[in-house]
């Protein structure tokens, strides 16, 4: 199984972090869970980095953008597009600028 580093930063309007998130894949969350339960996928319980950075921030009122960044084991950087049930659960709190490099 390949494995990436995927981290997500949530920035105000201001551009100043409110959050950062990165994947895993031994940790869970009940967000990560119900997200993607909604999403038709209950078996992708691991934690997203998208989702542990929108559990993180403690105010996303002020969430403006989220940023997402994926790396290969040995440091390339590879497309962090958002999956489906990231995708769900950033327009569903109301992030409205998704970028990704």
């Amino acid at each position: 199984m390949k494995r990436h580093n995927v981290t997500a930063i949530i920035f105000d309007k201001r551009g100043r972090i409110l959050s950062i998130g990165k994947n895993s894949y031994v940790k869970t969350h009940p967000k990560q869970a119900a997200f993607a339960r909604k999403s038709g996928v209950p078996c992708k319980i691991y934690l997203h980095a998208e989702i542990h950075a929108i559990t993180k921030c403690k105010d996303l009122s002020k969430a403006h953008k989220i940023l997402i960044m994926r790396y290969d084991s040995i440091g390339n950087p590879r497309l962090a597009k958002p999956c489906k049930i990231c995708d769900d659960a950033i327009k569903d709190v109301g992030i409205k600028h998704i970028e990704h490099t």
